[in-house]
């Protein structure tokens, strides 16, 4: 049946926020029929959800505070997680040196069987107790690491990925696009959206999905006449990069005397991420950045452990990010549930609301599941749920082994180095900027680490990079090897780049 002119203008779901719960709740909304926008204040990813651990896991430490249903949970999406998104997910093994003072033998047994208890593995490795060497890269006075299975995943590319699907199902995906005001207007919602050029223009919402993350709660102060009980905690998390610590694989998970964890991961092949900490922060969550006191904090923790020392001089990079996690009286930061909550408000014959509060990357699927679930109520003619198996973006292929061999036998003028960091951070979809490529030249100018111009055009064309720090640290982490004359080439060419692009945009508008 055909819409007619007034209805076209209208959407059922209008999604806030482009974090991660943001892009799940688009794609799984749009992928049952429902017609959706999305509207995002920066860039993809551009805040939480770039600023995490990295890890998809369970959460081990939840444990401590009886949070069954929450790990049980994470540690099924654990391994869906790793089936749909083989290119930028993979298993990791954690190693957890033990330190008598700190937490028995017996307590960590019983942690790790519950772990392995409440997960159904296909993919992932039991845990078990293991000799340290003293070859190894731990002090020489820790001799026993208990050792389990999690998994590590690209937090910004899984958000674009997500987006990149939401809009192949058909929905609308505005970056740089800030959400001014709403008001109910009968059966709909009038919401004012203000672009990075300041245009304004309104979009009509049968539903408002809010999921501004850090800003969920002061996004309802622009939504008239709408009231909020709910109490969040903005906890900040911090982490940084230093030159690899040791050259095995495996990630250890640290214990210190106040009570808290913190993680050393490889990452990018040749450095490790250590983090995170936990405080309490107030303030625009955008100036969120890490302080003296916690990289004195982390660098303690790793000095404590491992045979290689560290000083901040070290630090070739940093990144904090503030989580937003449901309030309860009386908990430390760390002490907070990371749970979520899903809320619909709205009564009948008036437009919908839907807050989401907390959460984490790992339940990110679930969450948006969940909360289409409710969503839907208020639509009959939705499909059922949908995501579980269906693999995102670029994550259809067996195992990386044979992409690798594809890409090698398709492109053998390829190094090995690229074509293994291509596996990893698109999958298939490198195809979209190697094809047609006969050879390297064909690429177009190196940018430094062999960051192409065929690359970088193909993330703003496709991906909504427009500026210098969404190539180099969301869409991939080149901001690790490029110089500051690299980086300002490159800055210089992705302005020219977007500013042509806009121009033809607007010509086509006029036209």
């Amino acid at each position: 049946m055909s819409k007619s002119k007034e209805d076209s203008n209208i959407v059922d779901v209008l999604v806030v926020g482009g974090g991660v719960n943001g892009v799940g709740v688009a794609l799984d909304a749009a992928g049952r029929g429902l017609s959706v926008t999305l509207c995002e204040k920066g860039d993809l990813a551009g805040a939480t959800s770039s600023s995490s651990s990295k890890l998809v896991h369970g959460g081990l430490r939840y444990l401590e505070h009886y949070e069954f249903r929450l790990v049980k949970e994470a540690l099924a999406e654990r391994e869906v997680l790793l089936q749909k998104a083989p290119h930028i997910m993979w298993p990791l093994r954690f190693r957890l040196p033990h330190q008598k003072h700190l937490r028995p033998a017996w307590m960590i047994r019983i942690g790790l069987f519950l772990y392995d208890s409440l997960a159904k593995r296909n993919l992932l490795a039991r845990s078990k107790k293991l000799k340290t060497s003293s070859e190894g890269p731990l002090v020489k006075d820790i001799s026993t690491c208990f050792e389990y299975s999690d998994g590590w995943v690209d937090d910004a590319r899984l958000v674009v990925l997500n987006a990149i699907a939401a809009q192949d199902q058909g929905a609308t995906i505005h970056t740089r696009t800030e959400c001014v005001s709403a008001q109910k207007a009968g059966a709909l919602w009038e919401v004012v959206l203000r672009n990075e050029q300041g245009k304004t223009f309104t979009v009509k919402a049968k539903s408002i999905v809010n999921a501004a993350g850090p800003w969920a709660v002061s996004f309802l102060d622009r939504l008239v006449d709408i009231k909020n009980p709910n109490a969040m905690r903005m906890v900040k998390g911090s982490h940084f990069v230093v030159p690899k610590l040791y050259d095995t694989d495996e990630a250890y998970i640290l214990q210190n005397k106040d009570g808290r964890i913190v993680f050393v991961i490889p990452y990018e092949e040749d450095f490790s991420l250590v983090g995170t900490t936990d405080e309490d922060f107030q303030g625009n969550p955008l100036d969120a950045a890490i302080s003296q006191e916690e990289t004195d904090y982390l660098v303690d923790v790793v000095n404590t452990y491992f045979k290689t020392k560290i000083t901040t001089d070290n630090i070739v990079h940093s990144y904090s990010g503030v989580r937003p996690l449901l309030e309860e009286k009386n908990a430390s930061a760390q002490e907070l549930t990371r749970d979520y909550k899903v809320e619909l408000k709205g009564e009948a014959g008036e437009p919908v609301l839907l807050n989401i509060f907390g959460g984490k990357i790992t339940t990110y699927r679930k969450l948006a599941e969940h909360a289409v679930d409710k969503l839907v109520s208020c639509f009959p003619r939705a499909k059922k749920a949908w995501t579980k198996e269906i693999p995102l973006p670029g994550g259809a292929f067996s195992d990386k082994a044979s992409l690798k061999s594809e890409l090698q036998c398709s492109y053998p003028w390829l190094s090995a180095s690229v074509i293994e960091r291509y596996v990893r951070q698109y999958g298939l979809l490198c195809h979209k900027f190697l094809t047609g490529v006969s050879n390297v030249d064909g690429l177009g100018q190196d940018f430094g680490a062999q960051l192409y111009q065929a690359e970088v055009d193909y993330l703003i064309s496709f991906e909504w990079a427009q500026t210098v720090e969404d190539v180099l640290w969301r869409r991939t982490k080149h901001g690790l090897r490029l110089s500051d004359a690299q980086k300002q080439v490159l800055s210089h060419y992705i302005e020219g780049k977007v500013t042509s692009l806009q121009q033809c945009s607007e010509m086509r508008d006029i036209a």
